[in-house]
C-alpha cells in the first residue's frame, strides 16, 4: 500500500506544480465535451488520427435509446459481440455460491467472464464483490447494472486485444462507457414498462441538472435515477411454469426423454435407510408414498393414506411424486436500484483543467426459490428415540412405531437419504449492494505535450441474506422425543404432492431450525496514473509522429465473508452417526472466508507512425499508418509480464482501407483464484476404478466403467499464488469500404483470432478419477484421489481382475486444485454496415447493422487431458465447442432511426443464432438443439416545440419484443438459456421527458 501512496503523492505534487505554473499553459479553445472524445478507445495519444486502425463499435445516445434498454445488462446485451452473460437474475439463483443480486457481467467474444476490461470515462471499473464458478473456477466481473443507460453519452467497444494499451484483463477487448457531462440546464424523465401477458412492470425516474460558473470555465453536472421492478413467479410464463419440459419436444427425437423432466426426485416423500433390514419391508431401504400407489409394504395407521414401500433409489420416486420448483420460485426478482452522479470540471486561466467524478449506486433484490435438501455427503440421521421414527424404540408414548416387525425394542436408527422439508417454506433471499466511485484529475499541456493524471478510489459491497435450515437445529428438532418433534416421515400432500406439505409439523417446530444466513463481499480499487502524449513529436513524410507514455499503480482488494455456519466456524456433527461436516447449512457445501489483495505497477508506451500520406501521391497507397505499443505490468502476487502490439492501416484510395493488428495479451488470475484456501463441493462421482472389475466379470448392465452407480463425494478446490497469468496472441485483419459516391455509408469486415494459453482451471473431479484408473493400469495411481482402507470386501471385489494386485478402497476425497491447464483458439468475423442517409424529403434516416460470426472455439487439452482422450475416456469441454452451450455461429443487431420534424421513430432488432444444449442428449448422442431467436423493439417519440409549459417536452411510447417471442426452450433453469435470452415477453412502455 505504501507504494500506491508514494505514487499518489508524486502525482498530486506534479499536478499541483503544473496547475500553478503558467509557463506550461495551453490555449484551450475546445469545449470540455470536445476534449473528452478526442482520445479514442484503443489509443492513448490525444488527437491522433488513428481511428481507421481500430475495430471499434460505437453506440451514441440515439442508438442507445433505440435498443429500448432499461438496465445496463440489456444495453450491453444488445451488442452482438457480447456472448453469454453468466451473472444474471435467472442464471444465478440456486445457490449462495453464485453472484446473486442486481448483477450482470460481460463476456466479449465468448471468451468467458473476466476477459474483458470495462472502463468508465477511460478508467477501470471496480469488480462486483460476488464471484461464481465457470467450468469449476471462480470468475469475477464488474457489474454492468451499476450503469443506467440514461446516464450514458457514448459506449465504445474495442473489439481487439488491448493489454498493451490498457493492461490486464483486456484479452477480448475493452468497453469504455462515457457518461454525460457538461450539461447546461436540466431535465426530468419518467418511464413506465409493463408486460401485456404477465403482472410484471418496471418504472424509472431519472433527472439531472448542470450549471456553468466562472464565465463558463466551471461546470457542475448532477443527475440521479431510481428504478423499480416487481417480481413475478415462474408460473406466469408457459415456458417456465413447470420444471418438466417434455411437452415442448413432442414429435422430435427427444420426445418422452426423462432428462427433460427436471422435477426433483428429492421431495417431501422421503427416502430413508434403516440401520438394518426390516422384515415387513424386505429391505433396509424404504420410502414414504401414498397408499393409493402400488407396492405398499406397511400402512401407516397413524398417518392414514400413507404407507412405506421398499427401495430408496431415485427410481422409487414416480413421476407424479416429483417435486416441481416452479410454483414457489421467482422468474424475475423484485428489484430497487438507485444511482447518483456528480461530474465537475474547472478550467484554470493557464489552460489546465481540473476534473472530478463521483458516483453512488445502491440496489436491493428480493426473490424466493425452492427449499433445499440435505447433500448426499452430509446425511442426517434419525435417532432410535425420535418421536416419529417408524422403526424407533418401543415406547408406549410413541404411537408412530410400526408394530409386527423384527425391529428390536431398542429401535433402529434411520438415515435420511432424500427428503425436502417444503413445509419450511421456500428460501427467502434478499441481496443488497452498493458501490461508490471518486476520481480527481488534472489535464492540460506541459510545453508541447498533453498530459492527463488522475487518482481514483472505488469500492463495492454486497450482502446476501437467505432463510436457511441449520443442520444441527434440524436434527435436534427431528430427534425430539415428544409430539413437538419434526416429522420427516409425513410425506407430501395427497392432493398436490409436488408443492404442498401434509401439515403434520407445527410452525413453532419449523421456526426452531430456520436461521438467517449471510454472505458479505467487498472489493476495492485504488488507482493513480500519469499519461503524457503528443500527436506531433516530429514531422515524417507521411505526417506527424505521435507518442504516448504512461505509468499506473493500482491496489485491488477482495473479501468474501461467509456466514459462520458456512465457513467452518459453526459446524455440524451428526449426534447419532458422528459424521462431521464443516457446513451447518442444509444442502450447502462448506465455503471458507476468502480475502486477498494485490498491488500492480505498470508502464506503457505507444507510437503512431504515419508512413505515407495522400500528399505523397504514391500509386495504390493513399495512406499508410502504423501503431506500436508495449506495456510492462508487475503484480505483487503472480509475477510480471510484458506484451507488445503492432497495428497498421493502408488506404488504397478514398473507398478502400485495409487494417490489421497483432498483439500479445494477458489475464492475471483473479484474487478469488489465487487466495482460495479450499472450497469443498459435493458431487455424485463415478468410481471407474472399482467399477472395472465388475465390467471385466461381465455383470449384467455393467458394460463400461461409467455404468456403475455413483456416490456423493466431496472434492477440494484450492488456489495458489503459483498460478501464472494466462497469455494470449491476437490477430485482427479487416477492410473498410466508404465509397465517395455514397456519402455517409461505411461497410466493415474484420477477421479476428485469439489464442489463449495457460488457462486457469481445474482438471475436474471426474477426470481425476479417470486419471486414477489410467495410472493404475500402468502401475501407478493419482495422488489427488484419496481412498479409504482396503478391507475384505474390496479384496473380494478386485479378485480375478486386472487390478487384483492393486485393490483400491472407496473414494473418500478428491483434490482438484486450480492450475494453468488448457489452451484455446477462437476465430470469428465481424461485419458492420452504417448508413447515415441524412436529410430526405421524408426526413433523416440512419441505418446500422452489426454482426458477429463465430467460426471456431477450439479447446486443446493439457497433457493429462490428452492422455485420457487417447485412452478413450470422455472428457467434457474439449475440442471444437462452436455451437455448444451458448456459442451460436451468428449474432447480429440492426437499427433504423427516422427523424421527421418533431417526430422520431426507432426500430431495433437483435438475432441470436441456434446452438446446442449438451446437458441433454438423445439415444443417438445428439445434443438438444436450441433454436434461433429474433426480437424487435420499436418506439416513437414527439418533441413539443415553441412557447409554453410543454416546450422541450418529449413523449415516447414503444414496445420491446414487439412480436412477443418466447425464448427458445432449453434444458436449463426456467426452461430457457438465461445467459443468452430474455424471458420478459412483450413489454410496452411510455416515457415523458421535460428539459428546462
Amino acid at each position: 500500500m505504501s507504494g500506491i501512496r508514494n505514487v499518489c503523492a508524486l502525482l498530486l505534487g506534479t499536478t499541483a506544480l503544473i496547475s500553478a505554473d503558467s509557463a506550461f499553459a495551453q490555449t484551450a479553445e475546445n469545449s470540455a465535451e470536445d476534449k473528452s472524445v478526442i482520445v479514442v478507445t484503443g489509443s492513448q495519444i490525444k488527437g491522433a488520427k488513428i481511428d481507421d486502425i481500430l475495430p471499434v463499435t460505437v453506440l451514441t445516445e440515439e442508438q442507445i435509446e433505440a435498443t429500448g434498454a432499461t438496465t445496463g445488462d440489456e444495453l450491453f446485451r444488445s451488442i452482438p459481440q457480447i456472448g453469454a452473460t453468466a451473472f444474471n437474475d435467472q442464471n444465478t439463483v440456486g445457490s449462495a455460491n453464485a453472484a446473486r443480486g442486481d448483477v450482470a457481467s460481460i463476456n466479449l467474444r465468448d471468451l468467458g467472464t473476466g476477459n474483458t476490461l470495462l472502463l468508465i470515462n477511460g478508467r477501470r471499473m471496480v469488480l462486483n464483490p460476488g464471484f461464481q464458478t465457470e467450468l469449476l473456477v471462480p470468475v469475477v466481473s464488474p457489474n454492468t447494472n451499476t450503469i443506467p443507460p440514461g446516464a450514458v453519452r457514448r459506449v465504445e467497444v474495442l473489439r481487439d486485444g488491448a493489454s498493451p494499451i490498457y493492461g490486464a484483463d483486456a484479452v477480448a477487448g475493452v468497453i469504455d462507457t462515457q457518461l454525460k457531462g457538461n450539461m447546461k440546464g436540466g431535465f426530468l424523465q419518467g418511464r413506465y414498462d409493463f408486460s401485456d401477458s404477465t403482472s410484471q412492470f418496471e418504472y424509472n425516474i431519472f433527472g439531472g441538472v448542470g450549471f456553468d460558473f466562472n464565465e463558463g470555465k466551471t461546470n457542475l453536472t448532477l443527475y440521479g435515477s431510481y428504478f423499480h421492478g416487481n417480481g413475478i413467479l415462474a408460473t406466469e410464463q408457459d415456458f417456465s411454469s413447470t420444471d418438466n419440459f417434455q411437452r415442448f419436444f413432442e414429435g422430435t427425437s427427444f420426445e418422452g426423454d426423462s432428462q427433460l423432466d427436471n422435477r426433483s426426485t428429492i421431495t417431501p416423500w422421503g427416502r430413508f435407510k434403516a440401520s438394518r433390514s426390516v422384515n415387513l419391508v424386505g429391505d433396509d431401504d424404504f420410502h414414504i408414498q401414498p397408499s393409493a400407489n402400488t407396492g405398499c409394504n406397511i400402512q401407516l395407521s397413524q398417518n392414514p393414506g400413507y404407507c412405506i414401500d421398499n427401495g430408496s433409489t431415485t427410481s422409487a420416486i414416480t413421476s407424479d411424486l416429483r417435486y416441481d420448483t416452479a410454483p414457489v420460485s421467482n422468474l424475475y426478482s423484485e428489484r430497487d436500484r438507485y444511482n447518483a452522479y456528480a461530474l465537475f470540471n474547472h478550467e484554470f486561466d493557464n489552460g489546465m483543467e481540473f476534473y472530478a467524478e463521483g458516483s453512488y449506486y445502491y440496489s436491493k433484490l428480493n426473490r424466493t426459490i425452492e427449499q433445499s435438501a440435505p447433500l448426499g455427503a452430509a446425511p442426517v440421521t434419525v435417532s432410535q428415540t425420535a418421536y416419529y421414527n417408524p422403526f424407533g424404540a418401543a415406547d408406549p408414548t410413541n404411537p408412530y412405531r410400526v408394530t409386527g416387525t423384527n425391529v428390536p425394542a431398542a429401535g433402529l436408527t434411520v438415515q435420511i437419504v432424500g427428503y425436502r422439508p417444503i413445509d419450511a417454506g421456500p428460501r427467502e433471499i434478499e441481496v443488497t449492494g452498493d458501490s461508490w466511485r471518486l476520481l480527481g484529475g488534472l489535464r492540460g499541456e506541459i510545453g508541447e505535450w498533453d498530459f492527463d493524471s488522475a487518482i481514483l478510489y472505488t469500492q463495492a459491497n454486497t450482502t446476501d441474506r437467505a432463510t436457511r435450515i441449520s443442520q444441527t437445529l434440524y436434527q435436534a428438532a427431528i430427534n425430539r422425543t415428544d409430539a413437538s418433534a419434526y416429522n420427516p416421515f409425513s410425506g407430501g400432500s395427497l392432493t398436490n404432492s409436488n408443492t404442498e406439505g401434509s401439515g403434520f409439523n407445527n410452525q413453532a417446530t419449523i421456526d426452531s431450525f430456520l436461521v438467517d444466513v449471510f454472505r458479505k463481499g467487498e472489493t476495492t480499487l485504488a488507482l493513480a496514473d500519469f499519461k503524457i502524449s503528443r500527436n506531433d513529436l516530429f514531422q515524417l513524410p507521411g505526417g506527424d509522429l505521435g507518442i504516448a507514455l504512461g505509468v499506473e499503480a493500482r491496489r485491488e482488494t477482495f473479501l468474501d465473508d461467509r456466514d459462520p455456519r458456512a465457513d467452518g466456524t459453526i459446524t455440524f456433527t451428526d449426534t447419532v452417526s458422528g459424521l462431521f461436516d464443516t457446513s451447518d447449512i442444509l444442502g450447502t457445501s462448506p465455503s471458507p472466508d476468502t480475502s486477498g489483495n494485490r498491488e500492480v505497477y505498470s508502464a506503457f508506451a505507444e507510437v503512431f507512425v504515419p508512413l505515407v500520406s495522400e500528399d505523397m501521391d504514391i500509386p495504390l497507397i493513399r495512406k499508410f499508418d502504423v501503431q506500436f505499443a508495449g506495456r510492462f505490468e508487475s503484480f505483487s502476487d503472480v509475477g510480471s509480464t510484458f506484451v507488445p502490439r503492432i497495428a497498421a492501416s493502408w488506404s488504397l484510395n478514398e473507398a478502400f482501407t485495409f487494417r490489421g493488428a497483432w498483439s500479445k495479451g494477458f489475464r492475471a488470475p483473479n484474487l478469488a483464484q489465487v487466495n482460495d484456501v479450499g472450497t469443498t463441493r459435493s458431487n455424485t462421482t463415478d468410481d471407474f476404478v472399482r467399477c472395472l472389475p465388475r465390467v471385466e466379470r461381465g455383470e449384467a448392465g455393467i458394460n463400461n466403467v461409467d455404468d456403475c452407480a455413483g456416490s456423493s463425494v466431496s472434492s477440494l478446490r484450492t488456489g495458489t499464488n503459483e498460478l501464472n497469468p494466462e497469455h494470449t496472441k491476437s490477430i485482427n485483419a479487416g477492410i473498410i469500404l466508404s465509397p465517395p459516391e455514397l456519402p455517409g455509408f461505411t461497410f466493415t469486415v474484420d477477421y479476428w483470432r485469439i489464442k489463449q494459453t495457460g488457462l486457469v482451471g481445474t482438471f475436474g473431479f471426474q477426470n481425476q478419477v479417470a486419471l486414477d484408473l489410467l495410472l493404475r493400469t500402468q502401475g501407478s495411481f493419482n495422488p489427488n484421489v484419496l481412498r479409504g482402507p482396503v478391507d475384505a470386501d474390496t479384496i473380494a471385489l478386485f479378485a480375478g481382475s486386472s487390478l487384483a494386485g492393486d485393490p483400491a478402497g472407496p473414494i473418500t476425497f478428491i483434490l482438484d486444485p486450480y492450475l494453468n491447464l488448457d489452451s484455446r483458439t477462437s476465430t470469428g468475423i465481424d461485419f458492420g454496415a452504417y448508413y447515415d442517409i441524412g436529410a430526405t424529403p421524408i426526413g433523416d434516416f440512419n441505418i446500422r447493422f452489426n454482426a458477429a460470426r463465430l467460426r471456431s472455439f477450439f479447446q486443446v487439452p493439457s497433457t493429462d487431458g490428452q492422455a485420457l482422450l487417447e485412452a478413450n475416456f470422455p472428457v467434457e469441454g474439449l475440442g471444437e465447442l462452436l455451437l455448444v452451450d451458448g456459442r451460436p455461429k451468428w449474432r447480429f443487431s440492426t437499427s433504423v432511426n427516422w427523424d421527421i420534424g418533431d417526430f422520431d421513430i426507432n426500430l431495433f432488432g437483435k438475432y441470436t443464432g441456434k446452438f446446442l444444449d449438451p446437458s441433454t442428449t438423445n439415444v443417438a448422442g445428439d445434443s438438444l438443439p436450441v433454436r434461433s431467436w429474433f426480437v424487435v423493439n420499436v418506439s416513437g417519440g414527439y418533441t413539443f416545440k415553441g412557447k409554453g409549459a410543454l416546450n422541450d417536452t418529449r413523449i415516447r411510447i414503444g414496445a420491446n419484443n414487439l412480436f412477443d417471442r418466447d425464448p427458445p426452450i432449453a434444458d436449463e433453469s426456467y426452461g430457457y438459456y438465461g445467459a443468452e435470452h430474455s424471458g420478459k415477453g412483450r413489454t410496452l412502455f411510455a416515457e415523458i421527458r421535460k428539459k428546462f
